[in-house]
């Protein structure tokens, strides 16, 4: 795999969280960086599928209830 720049995506002080990627090849890397050996691959058509659904609050039903 290509050198990556990976990206935490985390709040405040976590020491779990994930960590994604934005490849040369029009993929998007996704990991949690306590298992870095293990990446799931999308595309960027996906992720940007998946970005917008987030945006549009498609997904809110998985967080309601969490602080």
């Amino acid at each position: 795999m290509a050198e990556l720049n990976w990206i935490p995506v985390k709040e405040g002080d976590e020491t779990e969280y994930l960590e994604v990627a934005f490849g040369d090849d029009g993929h998007v890397y996704i990991r949690e960086n306590t298992e870095p050996d293990n990446v799931v691959v999308t595309t960027d058509k996906n992720w940007d599928a998946f970005a917008l659904g987030v945006k549009a609050g498609e997904f809110d039903h998985f967080v309601e209830g969490l602080e």
